[in-house]
Order: structure tokens, then C-alpha cells, then sequence
């Protein structure tokens, strides 16, 4: 065991058939009580590992991802996230010094004023704070309506993530084999993306879902530092982390086997 941001890891084995092969891969977690933010990067490099599977399948079929830095066309759509997620990308934004931390916030403040005027602030929140779980169906058309504003992503600085390791899972899975310059409008254009094995955000929603007793909630990127500072309580409710893990690891099986 070793020691990590102050508390005892305790090293598990991933074992997980996905579609594109089976996934085998040590980690470590928080063995202590935790906040449910600290299982958050190895939930995120669990799905990660299982899309590399993914893109080596793609390669063996003679396609290969198109994504390269500065290509931003997937940091316009609207971004969902879950509720660790969003508490994770809180703490990221306040651990940066205060300039950075200033010049986001007040990006984060100028696009609420577009979405306002877009009328679709008050969409986005009702999303977020949905009393049920929501369908593709149910904010297809706010999607679409966010998505023709062409907004770019806060974080986007000169075409490229400014919080790229911290990045939430919904933009390291926008991976495309179809050329780049499809996904300059991506409602309009035949784009092809490559398969995603299992989706981590809506393994985390459905954990949190679980652990405090509502819906499988998803958090649009543009209103999540307001949720997490109004679910700030939330935050700091501990668990077991390795008990964390397995429950996450649980609706990572149930997903796949869905999928199957």
C-alpha cells in the first residue's frame, strides 16, 4: 500500500469483457472514507483503457481517429456531466491560481449572459436538477438549440482544453475515424464516431443516483460550477472508496451487459 493526496490505496485488479476485447488492468483506490470525487480519475481511466480496445479494433479495420490538437469542433456541443464530475471539475477550478481561476469564471459569467438571452439558462438548469432521470428525447432539442450557437467551451483556449488532464469523460470519448473537417457541423454531416465501450458519466450518474437516492442525473458542462456550489453539502458526504470502486465497477458490468 502507498500513500496518495493523504490517504491509503489499496491496489484492485480490473477484470471487464467489452465489446472490443477483454480488459485487464491494476489501480489504485483511496482504501479510507472519501468524498466520491476521489474515484472519479480511475473511473475515467477505466473507460479509458476500455476505448483504447476500441481503437485498436478500428486500426486492425484500417481506420484511424482523425482528432488532433487544435481540431475543436467536439468543444461546442453541449457537454454532460455527472454530479462527481461536476463536483470534480469544481475543485479543479478553484485549486487554479487566482488569475486563471478569475479569467474562467469569467467566461463561465459571459456565457450564462448568452444562454439567458438564448433562453436557454433555465433549460439547462432544469436538467440539472431534474427530478427524474431524463431520455435522449427529453433535451434533444435544447442539444440542438445550445449547439446552433456555436459557443465554445470555457475552457477552450486557442483551440486547444485548458484542463486537458482534468477533462470530463464526455470529451475523451469524442473520438471520430470519419476526416475532421465533418465535425465543423456535426448535426449536418455524415460523422462516424468511434465506439464507445461504456459511457462514464452515466456510470457515475447512476452511482450517484444510488448512493443519495435520485434519479441517474447528467449536469450540462455550462451550469455545473453553479450546481456543484448549490449541492455543496453533497460534497462532502464520504464513503468506503474501494466500496466506491465496486459499486462503480457493478454499473460498468450492468452497462455492458445491457449493451450485449
Amino acid at each position: 500500500m502507498s500513500a496518495g493526496q493523504g490517504h491509503i490505496v489499496e491496489r484492485l485488479q480490473v477484470s471487464v469483457n467489452t465489446p472490443a476485447g477483454r480488459l485487464e488492468m491494476p489501480v489504485e483506490v483511496p482504501s479510507g472514507f472519501v468524498p466520491i470525487t476521489s474515484i472519479v480519475p480511475t473511473i475515467r481511466q477505466v473507460g479509458e483503457e476500455a476505448l483504447a480496445l476500441e481503437r485498436v479494433r478500428a486500426a486492425k479495420a484500417g481506420e484511424s481517429i482523425s482528432c488532433q490538437m487544435g481540431c475543436a469542433g467536439c468543444c461546442r456541443p453541449l457537454v454532460p456531466l455527472s454530479p462527481p464530475e461536476a463536483f470534480a471539475l469544481h475543485d479543479t477550478v478553484r485549486a487554479l491560481p487566482d488569475p486563471e481561476r478569475q479569467n474562467l469564471e469569467a467566461k463561465f459569467a459571459a456565457a450564462r449572459v448568452r444562454l439567458e438571452e438564448a433562453g436557454l439558462w433555465s433549460k439547462l438548469n432544469d436538467i440539472a436538477e431534474a427530478g427524474r432521470q431524463l431520455t435522449d428525447e427529453d433535451v434533444e432539442q435544447t442539444n440542438r438549440s445550445y449547439y446552433a450557437l456555436r459557443m465554445p467551451c470555457p475552457f477552450l483556449e486557442n483551440e486547444a482544453c485548458s484542463i486537458y488532464e482534468d477533462r470530463p469523460a464526455a470529451c475523451r470519448e469524442m473520438l471520430v475515424v470519419s476526416p475532421a473537417e465533418l465535425c465543423e457541423d456535426i448535426v449536418r454531416n455524415p460523422v462516424r464516431p468511434l465506439p464507445v465501450p461504456f459511457r462514464v458519466s452515466t456510470v457515475l450518474g447512476m452511482l450517484w443516483g444510488e448512493l443519495v437516492g435520485g434519479p441517474a442525473r447528467l449536469i450540462p458542462l455550462p451550469v455545473a460550477l453553479a450546481w456543484a456550489e448549490r449541492h455543496a453539502a453533497e460534497r462532502q458526504r464520504v464513503w468506503k472508496g474501494v466500496e466506491l470502486f465496486e459499486q462503480a465497477m457493478d454499473k460498468v458490468w450492468r452497462y455492458l451487459a445491457r449493451a450485449s
